[in-house]
């Protein structure tokens, strides 16, 4: 059952990243981003997927139950083309003299 309430917070979290991506993509400004909060989620991410690999139970039923490892790759991966998008919307700041 925990891994049922685990997988519905990746689901939520997930669903949230594309729509913070885009936005930052569409801005074309990293004003109002954090470069901070966006590391910081990515550690949490990274931690999770450590936390499952050095699980002996989680790995001992891997077999079964891989696809949870994979919501928390998927959304290491959104969070870090955010992070991505960040630094290029502070190349665009930059060039049009905006201070962020």
């Amino acid at each position: 059952m925990s891994e049922l309430f685990e997988i519905i917070m990746l689901l939520c979290f997930g669903a949230s990243w594309p729509v913070n991506l885009s936005k930052a993509w569409k801005s074309r400004t990293a004003r109002g981003q954090s470069l901070l909060f966006l590391c910081l989620i990515d550690i949490g991410y990274v931690a999770g997927i450590a936390a499952k690999l050095l699980s002996k139970s989680y790995m001992a039923e891997f077999s079964q139950k891989w696809y949870v490892l994979c919501f928390y790759i998927l959304n290491l991966v959104m969070v870090s083309l955010d992070i991505i998008v960040y630094f290029r919307n502070r190349r665009l700041d930059a060039k049009n003299g905006k201070n962020c």
